[in-house]
């Protein structure tokens, strides 16, 4: 407890001198990814030390990584708005890759785990109660980033705490739905393979493969790609219902997973796996000489 409270006092006292030396809201944004992935490391470190049961440990572990992924896409979102989607990409490929060398078995996202149940990998119950995890991580960390807006350190930050939100979504529903289904069935795929074909840098290009098709939908439906994402930053905001925003960022989603599933299993798909692993087993060049 006393650590955490050294880290926060020598955090703020970092932050409050940077803005007001060099006035740069962008790093008081780079401070606080920082902070919350720090505070997110300790505390899944935390848990394997003294959590022993698997199941509840991986609970935890969920909610911390739902955590950490929806309280630094909250501050990511003031780093679009404010410094433009190229700055926003730089620092969600970044993150991308520390999330996938971090995280363990945990994902932060609902959808796996309904893979896992069609593939005989998992079970309802325990899909449930894992997306419960996830859902209760992802949206009590908004208190958490509310805490720091308020402060108002940077200007960007100003009225930020209490605003009202807007939706993403700049097209029909069913435009949504289908932009989020589609971009998630090829992450998906995108990131069975890499996981089959295991080359180098696999974690960076499953990153630039996400990244990409963030921005890539951006302006359509937000590309968020996570149901428990997009539930902690967007549900209840003015420009959709409850019901429309489920039938996005769920419904969508979700869809997109299960269809990349059946798509992944597909011969042309194995046969290209199967046939690059074969000639060339850490390349995703089949051709290439390493």
């Amino acid at each position: 407890m006393k650590f955490t409270i050294d880290v926060l006092g020598i955090f703020l006292k970092v932050v409050v001198r940077v803005n007001r030396v060099t006035f740069a809201p962008l790093v008081v944004s780079t401070l606080f990814i920082l902070l919350t992935s720090l505070l997110a490391h300790c505390a899944r470190r935390l848990v394997q030390k003294i959590v022993k049961e698997s199941f509840v440990r991986l609970l935890l572990e969920e909610a911390i990584a739902a955590a950490e992924l929806c309280g630094c896409c909250f501050e990511l979102i003031v780093v679009a708005d404010n410094f433009g989607v190229a700055t926003y990409a730089i620092f969600l490929f970044a993150l991308t890759i520390w999330w996938s060398l971090n995280w363990g078995d945990a994902t932060a996202c609902p959808y796996t785990h309904i893979e896992d149940v069609i593939e005989g990998k998992g079970d309802v119950r325990k899909a449930l109660l894992i997306t419960w995890a996830e859902l209760t991580g992802g949206l009590l960390v908004f208190k958490y980033v509310q805490m720091y807006w308020v402060l108002e350190i940077a200007e960007t930050h100003k009225n930020k705490a209490f605003e009202d939100c807007t939706a993403d979504l700049q097209v029909p529903v069913l435009y949504g739905a289908v932009v989020e289904g589609i971009a998630t069935c090829i992450c998906r795929i995108a990131s069975r393979g890499l996981s089959d074909l295991n080359p180098r840098f696999s974690t960076a290009i499953d990153s630039f493969i996400g990244t990409s098709l963030v921005v890539a939908a951006f302006d359509y439906s937000g590309g968020y790609f996570n149901p428990v994402l997009a539930t902690s930053i967007k549900a209840g905001c003015e420009g959709h219902t409850l019901i429309e925003h489920a039938a996005v960022y769920w419904l969508g989603a979700c869809t997109g997973s299960i269809i990349s599933v059946y798509l992944y299993k597909l011969p042309v798909i194995q046969k290209y796996v199967r046939g690059t692993t074969e000639v060339n087993g850490d390349s995703i060049w089949a051709d290439k000489e390493d």
